[in-house]
């Protein structure tokens, strides 16, 4: 399954759990969660390599956790909230309980 069949398709618990259970996905994903825009590729606070963030958000966007967009010359990147809460209800409360619902 492509990752824009699976942003279609219901999300898979085993592989949203995946994801998230890596620490560096889990803290992408509380970036977006904080934001409240799109986040470009290069503005995540990380320090892991380009290449190795670039595995992080392909593991992301198969799961069906984020989708990523091109605008100008950026890869913006979103949490698909409305369809995690939709398939998991509150789960990201739950791993996140000082964010915003």
């Amino acid at each position: 399954m492509t990752s824009n069949s699976r942003a279609r398709a219901s999300l898979e618990v085993t592989a949203v759990l995946h994801a998230l259970a890596d620490p560096v996905r889990l803290d992408l994903v509380r970036q977006l969660s904080e934001s409240d825009t799109a986040i470009a590729c290069g503005r995540f606070h990380t320090s892991v390599a380009k290449s190795t963030l670039s595995h992080h958000f392909k593991i992301l966007r198969e799961a069906g956790i984020i989708t990523t967009h091109r605008a100008g010359g950026q890869s913006l990147n979103v949490l698909r909230t409305a369809e995690l809460e939709a398939s998991f209800p509150g789960l990201l409360q739950a791993i996140f309980p000082s964010t915003r619902p």
